[in-house]
């Protein structure tokens, strides 16, 4: 089953001043186009979470009472864009969770970096090693201590005026691994700061998005193709 969306589909949400933007839903699942900036799951900040307001879209769409329940699959980080998956049932989270933790999931990302790497394309591996203090991951060529081996392939895929597109393919899903493998081949996202990009980007995104994902349907056992558009903003345009 394809679900490749050609246009954006914001649903406003009369009870936050927040919007939604749907990429697929049914009775099992809710597949969101995250924003830049929005956190996937509530944290020390208090900001609201996605997920909340997610329970809230449907709440008021399907004027359920009481408490919806709605499960966290994954998330991405702040600072990146792109789709986010809940599970609306306990059986669809439980499936959900089996197929991301073994890898069955395709996740493919967009990245846009100023300079590109040395190799039009290629298959990174690195051994990643996290920081907790720092909230950051280290890239390392031969394993260390606590270390995770780390893959994941990339090719150039449009040249800019100043930049490039990248887009990579995930075969593991380490802390940052994009980002810290990229910033380790000397091609760090732009606006990341934390891994060695020389500004922020004004709004505090980093152009990291999350573009593509196919699975199984955890109860239709049918292929599903997720696109999400990128945020609608100058260079990412220039890259669509």
């Amino acid at each position: 089953m394809g679900n490749s969306p050609t246009r954006r589909n914001s649903i406003n949400l009369h009870s936050t001043r927040d919007t939604l933007e749907v990429l697929y839903e049914d009775n099992h699942l809710l597949i969101v186009n995250k924003r830049p900036g929005d956190i996937v799951q509530g944290d020390k900040t208090g900001d609201l979470p996605l997920s909340e307001i997610a329970k809230q879209y449907i709440a008021h769409k399907y004027q359920k009472p009481g408490a919806v329940f709605l499960g966290v699959v994954h998330r991405l980080d702040r600072p990146t864009s792109g789709i986010v998956v809940f599970a609306r049932t306990s059986k669809a989270l439980t499936r959900l969770n089996k197929i991301f933790s073994e890898r069955e999931a395709r996740k493919t990302y967009w990245a846009v970096v100023k300079n590109p790497p040395s190799k039009p394309n290629d298959r990174l591996i690195h051994f990643l090693k996290r920081n907790p203090k720092q909230n950051k991951s280290y890239a390392y060529e031969k394993e260390v201590p606590d270390s995770k081996r780390s893959i994941l392939s990339y090719r150039i895929i449009k040249e800019l005026k100043r930049y490039f597109l990248l887009e990579v393919d995930l075969e593991t899903g380490r802390h940052h691994q994009i980002r810290s493998q990229l910033s380790y081949i000397g091609s760090p996202i732009k606006g990341d700061l934390k891994y060695g990009y020389d500004r922020s980007n004004s709004d505090g995104s980093i152009h990291l998005h999350a573009r593509k994902l196919v699975f199984v349907h955890p109860v239709k056992k049918e292929e599903m193709v997720i696109v999400a558009p990128p945020p609608d903003e100058v260079i990412w345009n220039a890259c669509l």
